[in-house]
């Protein structure tokens, strides 16, 4: 075994992941039970001996027809408070974080529940959280007291536009003025590998009481293939939107990048545009509520289990994984 003090487990409906980034680590995953009793409680443990090692459990918290994000959330939690009666450090390895995206208060009142969350994991004696592209990464940093590792799938959209568009006109398009940083960061390092200049441009976005509405484009995308780059699609409307608002203004194409494909119901409607050429997520979020006949044509899934695995193999080894983040 190449790492006899690391221990990698994987959380039911993460499985499938685990199991790939165990393969690109070279470690089988650790044996664990999960057990569900008849009032709805539940037991999960570790069946192999886990004390004095160095253990991560790979858990994507997002909600399904399965599990609540709650159900999911209390059963990792549970999960680590066990490891953590003998394990010497328990990493969380969450690439979709839940409740992310509620980091401030926007109306009097109102819960700020990532930091909520992070205290959850704090309580059960957590060591350190790793994460793929959070909503809001000040906020995120300033929620956790334990050490967090912020991961970015900037790197894996970049190679797979090389692949497809390298020869295009391109501009990068945040659809709205929240995710400028992001996008910039993006075009930046797009710009760095290609060697030649890309576009920028962004749209105008509000919502009140679950409508959104704005329609202004702000850059030039006539002629170009547009990359419209976020963390998460959720209902569709936002990418659908600034897909539409790039095909009237010209552009060749309008391909949407986004971290985490959540897709509420609806979402896959919404996004059977011809405005919208493709598709591209991750594998943080399995798309279990999308057309498999909309996968088919018009959604890629990029493999995220060599960075996470890169990643539990740098911090087992108390290496950096700056350059990993940093361009």
């Amino acid at each position: 075994m190449a790492y006899p003090d690391l221990r990698l487990f994987a959380l039911e409906d993460s499985r499938r992941l685990g199991e790939r980034v165990a393969a690109a680590l070279g470690v089988p995953l650790a044996a664990h039970e999960e057990r569900d009793f008849e009032d709805g409680e539940h037991k999960a443990r570790p069946l192999e001996n886990v004390r004095g090692t160095d253990a991560y459990v790979i858990c994507s918290l997002y909600g399904d027809d399965h599990r609540s994000v709650n159900d999911k959330l209390v059963r990792l939690l549970f999960f680590l408070g066990a490891l953590r009666e003998s394990a010497a450090r328990v990493t969380a390895v969450t690439p979709y974080l839940c409740y992310s995206r509620k980091d401030r208060k926007t109306k009097p009142r109102d819960p700020v529940t990532t930091r909520y969350t992070a205290s959850l994991f704090e309580a059960v004696g957590t060591d350190c959280l790793i994460t793929l592209d959070v909503h809001n990464l000040a906020a995120f940093q300033n929620a956790f007291r334990i050490n967090t590792e912020h991961l970015e799938a900037r790197p894996l959209f970049i190679d797979h536009v090389l692949q497809h568009w390298s020869g295009d006109e391109l501009v990068v398009v945040s659809p709205d003025v929240g995710g400028i940083k992001r996008a910039e960061r993006f075009r930046e390092s797009l710009e760095k590998r290609l060697g030649r200049p890309v576009a920028a441009a962004f749209m105008e976005k509000k919502r009140s009481g679950g409508v959104v509405s704005g329609e202004a484009m702000v850059g030039e995308v006539e002629g170009r293939t547009a990359l419209i780059v976020d963390d998460l699609i959720a209902g569709g409307t936002t990418m659908a939107r600034a897909a539409a608002a790039c095909a009237r203004q010209g552009a060749r194409r309008a391909v949407a990048l986004a971290t985490h494909g959540v897709f509420a119901r609806g979402a896959g409607t919404r996004l059977d545009t011809p405005e919208l050429e493709r598709v591209v997520i991750t594998d943080s979020v399995p798309p279990a509520r999308l057309d498999p006949e909309f996968v088919r044509r018009r959604l890629t899934v990029i493999d995220s289990s060599g960075l996470l695995a890169e990643a539990i193999r740098r911090l087992h080894e108390d290496g950096s994984i700056t350059e990993l983040v940093w361009d």
